[in-house]
């Protein structure tokens, strides 16, 4: 028998390790479903500078980051990020699970108007990088502020470990600033509500 070669069992390894990230994807998508309602991901027109690639589950990490953002939270896009990840900006810092989720739905209590301008993947490393700029309007209040930043998305491979918001330019004022430096990541966890399932999260509308 004539022996395999080295290119065809590289072929053969690559399938089957292939397969493999597959079936593990799948079975992580069943058991997110079943525990945390549906993965839907809502921002998934990315855009990226024209040499950036980004991989199926980079695609996923960032859409998820987006709709954050957004303010479109859900249980399922933060089962993205690992237990101990923490996500930063200017006037907090979220470490724990605890601590960053309450952080997300804040953003639904503090603002009537959450409007993404802009955004673009500048390197698809590690972090990612991604230019964004969004209009906040505060709710009650009607302050609106344009902010621009630079955003950071630590990962593993396959869950998020560290999101960094950085403002370019002057922190904002007024109402605006008062409306971030209430989500405090102290003290928001005690005042705002996260979902205990996927069932609570719909009531929600997310």
């Amino acid at each position: 028998m004539r022996p395999f070669s080295p290119q065809y069992v590289r072929s053969i390894n690559q399938s089957i390790q292939t397969t493999t990230r597959s079936q593990l994807s799948k079975r992580l998508s069943a058991r997110m479903s079943t525990n945390h309602g549906e993965l839907n991901i809502e921002n998934t027109n990315i855009s990226t500078y024209p040499d950036v690639k980004l991989s199926d589950q980079q695609k996923t990490l960032v859409g998820s980051v987006l709709d954050l953002f957004a303010g479109r939270p859900s249980l399922a896009k933060l089962q993205l990020w690992k237990d101990d990840a923490t996500f930063s900006d200017p006037l907090t810092i979220a470490k724990g699970r605890d601590q960053y989720q309450a952080q997300w739905y804040g953003l639904q209590t503090a603002f009537s108007e959450i409007e993404r301008i802009s955004h673009q993947v500048t390197s698809s490393g590690n972090p990612i990088e991604m230019d964004m700029t969004q209009r906040y309007k505060v709710k009650g209040i009607g302050s609106e502020q344009t902010i621009s930043s630079k955003v950071f998305i630590h990962h593993d491979g396959d869950k998020i470990t560290k999101v960094e918001d950085k403002w370019n330019g002057k922190l904002p004022e007024g109402g605006i600033a008062q409306a971030f430096r209430r989500l405090n990541a102290v003290t928001v966890p005690h005042i705002v509500g996260v979902p205990k399932d996927a069932e609570e999260d719909a009531k929600k509308g997310n």
